[in-house]
């Protein structure tokens, strides 16, 4: 697995959860929980409090339907 794509897709906003499951088979709380062991606690609650009730962090709530993940680039 790659450690710094996947943090850099639950870093971006527009990079849904589902998205990060399909390509990585890492449920919501899996990923939480990967993201913990892999950043300093600060680095940890900040992304917390960034993507927590953020609406294009969750297909359901989103208003556009994102497929797959869509770098920077």
């Amino acid at each position: 697995m790659e450690k710094s794509r996947l943090i850099e897709m639950a870093w971006q906003d527009r990079t849904p959860f589902e998205a990060i499951e399909k390509e990585f088979l890492l449920s919501e709380n899996q990923l939480k929980n990967m993201m913990r062991s892999l950043m300093s606690l600060k680095a940890y609650k900040r992304w917390r409090k960034r993507v927590q009730g953020r609406k294009t962090k969750h297909i359901l709530q989103c208003d556009h339907k994102p497929i797959r993940f869509m770098g920077p680039w």
